[in-house]
């Protein structure tokens, strides 16, 4: 745990911690370099101490530094010292949406889907990028003092698994797990849809659809089970809002939505016109196995007579951009009614008496959620209006101008080109800032320094971040963070995210270790493995002696590790007895044993004139031929001792080292 006052890269001043989770602290910091704070996530001690797991995190950091959106927290710093690895993110003031959910109870449905737009909208940033989040729910998103929504952790996830986060860690995650994260399998940005589905079902009934005693149950029940629908739960709720629940949650990928902006079409649709039933729902024999037929919404009757009752009205179709802009400017005007606990008085508005008053408020006073069909829209009329207005009088201006210099004699030639050049006098007066913007190039699949000379030819410098790719080629544009065609200022900044190749991965250590286990070990971090087979007389036949690449080595996945497995003891060999008369004990032992022989010394008194400690007699005779492995005894002068024997000194050196070094 860092203290108040320490400094993180002589940068970072420490002020206080403000959250803890399954994998890291949280602590508010002050950066003294740009005077402002920030928010550093610190890696708990216990899994700082693998490897294997720091470098994938620090490598998921990176990928996330390189996302900028007003959705998504963004990541400024990766970094660590002495064994703390941290990241430094933007700070956000707020609480997070399980706690606003808590405290609401249900949020009503159109704040909800403001809230979840806003969130689709940072996923989408996200996935444009490649980069899939793995942990979508309410406590990953954080709704800031100012009513902005943004989701955090991104890339971060996915270094997380079972054995990695506790206990209470997997709980809060398990009840937005998609089916096939699960079972243990691939996910994708559809695994991010499912969460986010769950994550607004949440947010409509105050609940998730999914509990139970332990992970395992929860798990089971994603798995198997189909979530209920939210009218079922609670009133209110629109017919498109059920489905478009129930569409991210399918059980299937492909009957889901099949990437964010198919989602967020329908949420804009569901908050402009909630009474039509546009969501299209994927047939359950679409992927060539035939189900049941999805069970159909009822669609409530409106109370009254029998003359009076009525389906729902049906709602005339709108463009789609005019749908963009209401959609945008209802997500504005819901979430300028978040209230937060700790708001200045001046923001809050009156206390709502209940959900479902305020519900039925809305419906009846609030303008803008009346139908939106053109001819009865006031507010519509009048803007067509006066675009009307200033379309005639524009047409009779310029009509005038070239009346006056005909009768003027200018001719008609230059009238018109005088005409011509005040029309576009005019058009930069409306709009200066044009004349200073420049349009953004495309530049994905392009190298680094194409991109860099097509930027600065027009102004416009660059910021690279490095992304792991199986696809696309080392060192060429993956994607850019400002899309082509769009109009910027001049020496505005594009972030490119460039490839690194393929995603690189500590090769685990697997010597010494059975051979089975070595493959299955190797197999789950994603290599191949091909064995080769070797004598060895130190290591026990069916482990490993050795591998290439080296153990904690980082490589692609996919590369090939060659693992050599022992076949026991090399075979017996003949060799020639030397002599070693004369040599003292240390030298005549290294000599056999270098053969591959076992030496066995006894301790004599000699007449001879062999010194103190040197050998006078061997076994063996000089010359004959034995096969290593065989002992050898040795005789050692040695004062005031009568034919006494030492405990017989072994040599256990491997045949087959010693017949390589006599070689």
């Amino acid at each position: 745990m860092l203290r108040k006052g320490m400094f993180l890269a002589d940068r970072y001043e420490i002020i206080e911690q403000i959250g803890n989770g399954g994998m890291s602290d949280v602590y508010k910091a002050k950066c003294h370099k740009l005077n402002r704070y920030v928010a550093i996530k610190v890696l708990k001690k216990e899994f700082s101490e693998d490897k294997t797991f720091v470098s994938k995190f620090r490598a998921e950091a990176q990928s996330a530094a390189g996302l900028t959106h007003p959705n998504i927290v963004n990541v400024y710093d990766v970094g660590d010292e002495d064994g703390i690895y941290y990241i430094v993110m933007e700070l956000v003031e707020g609480i997070t949406l399980k706690k606003y959910i808590e405290k609401r109870g249900r949020i009503p449905y159109r704040e909800a889907v403001s809230i979840a737009i806003q969130v689709a909208k940072g996923m989408e940033a996200a996935h444009s990028h490649h980069i899939i989040h793995r942990d979508i729910k309410p406590q990953n998103i954080i709704i800031s003092k100012d009513g902005k929504v943004k989701v955090t952790d991104f890339g971060i996830a996915k270094v997380a698994s079972s054995s990695t986060i506790n206990s209470s860690a997997a709980m809060g995650s398990v009840h937005y797990i998609s089916p096939e994260q699960a079972r243990g399998g691939y996910s994708d940005e559809k695994s991010d849809i499912y969460s986010f589905g769950i994550t607004l079902f949440e947010m409509v009934t105050g609940t998730v659809p999914f509990d139970g005693d332990s992970t395992v149950s929860v798990a089971v029940q994603h798995i198997q089970d189909d979530i209920p629908a939210p009218s079922t739960i609670v009133d209110d709720i629109p017919v498109c809002m059920d489905k478009i629940i129930l569409k991210c949650a399918q059980k299937k990928t492909e009957r889901r939505y099949q990437n964010v902006s198919e989602l967020l079409t329908d949420l804009k649709k569901a908050l402009v016109i909630p009474d039509e039933d546009f969501v299209t729902m994927t047939p359950a024999y679409a992927s060539g196995v035939k189900e049941e037929a999805p069970q159909q919404l009822d669609v409530q009757e409106v109370p009254g007579s029998a003359a009076e009752k009525k389906m729902v009205k049906p709602v005339p179709p709108v463009k789609q951009d005019e749908i963009e802009r209401k959609a945008e400017q209802k997500v504005d005007d819901e979430l300028d009614r978040i209230l937060l606990d700790d708001e200045e008085p001046s923001r809050k508005k009156p206390a709502r008496k209940h959900f479902d008053d305020d519900l039925d408020d809305d419906f009846d006073d609030d303008d803008e959620y009346d139908d939106i069909d053109d001819e009865g829209n006031d507010k519509l009329d009048k803007a067509i209006m006066f675009i009307g207005i200033g379309i005639v009088t524009l047409i009779v201006v310029i009509t005038v101008v070239v009346a006056v210099k005909l009768f003027a004699g200018g001719g008609f030639e230059s009238t018109q080109e005088e005409t011509s050049s005040s029309i576009a006098a005019t058009t930069v007066a409306e709009n200066p800032e044009d004349k200073d913007k420049v349009v953004v190039p495309s530049l994905v699949g392009k190298t680094e320094e194409e991109a860099k000379s097509a930027l600065n030819s027009i102004g416009l410098g660059y910021k690279a971040v490095k992304q792991s790719s199986s696809t696309i080629p080392e060192g060429k544009i993956i994607s850019q963070g400002t899309t082509a065609g769009t109009k910027v200022a001049k020496n505005s900044t594009i972030t490119l995210s460039i490839s690194s190749g393929p995603e690189s991965s500590l090769v685990p250590n697997v010597v010494g270790i059975d051979q089975v286990e070595a493959a299955n070990a190797l197999e789950s971090a994603g290599f191949m493995v091909t064995v080769k087979k070797a004598k060895s007389d130190t290591v026990e036949e069916g482990k490993v002696i050795s591998q290439t690449p080296t153990a904690q080595s980082n490589s692609a996945p996919g590369t090939t590790v060659i693992i050599t497995v022992s076949e026991g003891k090399a075979a017996s060999k003949s060799v020639t007895v030397p002599n070693v008369v004369g040599l003292t004990e240390k030298e005549a032992k290294a000599k056999l044993e270098e053969l591959g022989l076992v030496c066995e010394v006894k301790y004599q008194s000699s007449a001879t004139n062999v010194k103190e400690g040197n050998v006078f007699g061997q076994s063996i005779k000089a010359g004959e031929k034995v096969t290593t492995g065989k002992t050898v005894t040795i005789n050692v002068k040695k004062s005031n001792t009568t034919s006494e024997t030492t405990a017989a000194t072994k040599a256990t050196t491997s045949a087959s080292n010693a017949t390589t070094k006599a070689n």
